[in-house]
């Protein structure tokens, strides 16, 4: 089963639409908020010079941002 992990913030546009766009396509996700329980070092860790989110994973594989997730869906 395909699972992803979406690294988020609050009040952000992509990431809520990242999430609807996994849902709507019936994968399970892992959200990491850096306003709640993950702070942006931990994200760095796994996506040195990241900038921006969402940054996504699916099946521990690093896809990139929504456009990328787009992508990488339509496959």
């Amino acid at each position: 089963m395909t699972k992803a992990i979406v690294w988020s913030n609050i009040g952000c546009t992509w990431c809520e639409k990242a999430k609807s766009l996994l849902e709507q396509k019936g994968i399970e996700y892992e959200e990491r908020n850096l306003a709640k329980d993950w702070k942006i070092q931990d994200l760095l860790e796994v996506v040195p010079g990241a900038r921006s989110v969402p940054q996504i994973f699916v099946d521990d594989k690093y896809v990139g941002g929504y456009d990328e997730l787009v992508d990488h869906l339509k496959k």
